[in-house]
Formats: C-alpha cells, sequence, structure tokens
C-alpha cells in the first residue's frame, strides 16, 4: 500500500523548497504572465508546496491563501516567502478536495505539480470550479502521461514505484475531459516536454541506493519501445535521466 501524500511531504518538506524542478520551469514563467496584468484581487494556491506558486504570483495579486495537506511543508513554505520578504500569503491546512472556503471567494484558481497526489481529482475541480468567482480563472499545471495506454501505465507505475503517495498523472484528454464536465469553458492548453534527473529525481525523497538500484533494474528490463517513448538514457548500467511531458491548462469560470 502506498504512503499517503501528507506522510510521503511532511518527511521531505524542505527538499521540495529547494527543488529546481519546483521553483523555475517555463510552466510558472507562463504562468506569471498570464496573471501579470490582470486586474485580480485573490488567488487560491492549491497544494502549495514549497510556495514557490505563491512567491511568483504574490507581486501581482493583492492577496493569496495557500493550502496544503501537510502541516510540515507549510511551515517550510510560510519560512521560505517570510525569508524572502514576501507578507500578503497567507498559509492554512486544507485538502484540495475539501476547500474550506465560500462560493465564489477567488478570482484564480492555481494548482501546480499536484494533482497527481489528489485522492479525487474530480471532487478538487468541482470544488475549484465553486471556490472561483463567475469570470475567475483555473490553471492546472502537472505532469501528465502519453495518450498511449502502454506508455500512460509505464509512466505511473514508475512515479508510483519512486513515491508511494503518487495516485495517478492523467492524460492531456483526460484533463479536458474532467475539466469540461464541471462545466468549466477550456481557454488554452498548453504541452512542455519536462526532464527528470534520475540522481535529483530519487534524490528528493531519499531513496535508498538499493531501492534505486531495483527502480534502475525494472526500467531496463522495460520494452524498447517504452523506454524510447520515456527518452530514457542509459550510461554504465545507471539511468541518467528520461523525459515525459508537463501542461498548463487554463479554463475559465461563466
Amino acid at each position: 500500500m502506498g504512503k499517503s501524500a501528507k506522510e510521503q511531504f511532511g518527511a521531505y518538506a524542505s527538499a521540495y523548497v529547494t527543488s529546481k524542478k519546483h521553483a523555475k520551469g517555463m510552466d510558472l514563467n507562463l504562468l506569471e504572465q498570464l496573471v501579470k496584468g490582470s486586474e485580480a484581487t485573490s488567488l487560491l494556491d492549491v497544494a502549495t508546496g514549497g510556495g514557490h506558486v505563491a512567491k511568483k504570483m504574490a507581486p501581482y495579486v493583492k492577496e493569496i491563501v495557500a493550502i496544503d495537506l501537510t502541516p510540515e511543508m507549510l511551515a517550510v513554505a510560510e519560512k521560505h516567502l517570510d525569508e524572502s520578504g514576501i507578507t500578503n500569503v497567507q498559509f492554512i491546512e486544507a485538502p484540495a478536495e475539501k476547500l474550506p472556503f465560500k462560493e465564489s471567494t477567488f478570482d484564480f484558481v492555481v494548482c501546480r505539480i499536484a494533482a497527481h497526489h489528489f485522492m479525487n481529482v474530480a471532487a478538487f475541480i468541482a470544488e475549484a470550479f465553486r471556490v472561483l468567482k463567475p469570470g475567475g480563472r483555473f490553471f492546472l499545471l502537472d505532469n501528465v502521461a502519453l495518450e498511449d495506454d502502454a506508455c500512460d501505465h509505464f509512466y505511473n507505475e514508475l512515479e508510483y514505484k519512486r513515491d508511494g503517495s503518487h495516485k495517478r498523472a492523467y492524460k492531456k484528454s483526460e484533463w479536458l475531459s474532467m475539466v469540461e464536465a464541471v462545466e468549466f469553458e477550456i481557454v488554452q492548453l498548453h504541452v512542455f516536454k519536462k526532464e527528470f534527473d534520475f540522481q535529483d529525481w530519487t534524490g528528493r525523497v531519499q531513496m535508498k541506493e538499493d531501492v534505486k538500484k531495483r527502480l534502475e533494474n525494472w526500467i531496463f528490463a522495460q520494452p524498447l519501445e517504452l523506454k524510447h517513448a520515456l527518452n530514457v538514457e542509459e550510461r554504465r548500467n545507471n539511468i541518467i535521466r528520461f523525459k515525459g511531458q508537463s501542461i498548463l491548462l487554463e479554463a475559465l469560470k461563466p
């Protein structure tokens, strides 16, 4: 049985504050461009993790509420933003699937590199719709599986073997269907190539060497076409890196 996200991220909270993959990225830069210059005053950062979205959005939005299921993660994120001189972010412990806010509270709801850990993504999307004001915008940024079923299974199994709190990285088509199912209007979808450095990726969860070697051997044993699909790079009996995809999806609440 896999770990809960609360257990997993409580143990490794500090690593996600310093993670370059979380602190930077083309998706985060694009989000900044889409938010900058708007007249929005309120933003909800769902599953804030290391606080990177809240930090990036702080100059452009008057009030930000950052929520996370994990108290340890909230503590390190708040410390990180305090040390950066950011004062317009409030931190609250709460699950993504049951947001403790009234209807039509926020101009923006953002969730980045987190939804693949959620127990009930449909409930999260419905909650995002509920707490947005009419005309408000939902931004979903996350890793996605390839559309091919075999590649989808391989990638999700790989993520689960590395992190037992991983639930599912959905396909792009699945995200579009789920978001439209709650009457959001799709505004745009951007797809990014995402490179995973194997040592950094496993190191972030403090994976032991013997476990890491078993994971490498499992990857080596996969069919060649699957490894090619994820651009797995092998060298001297080691996995160096692999590549996947991430998205930025923007949707409007009518």
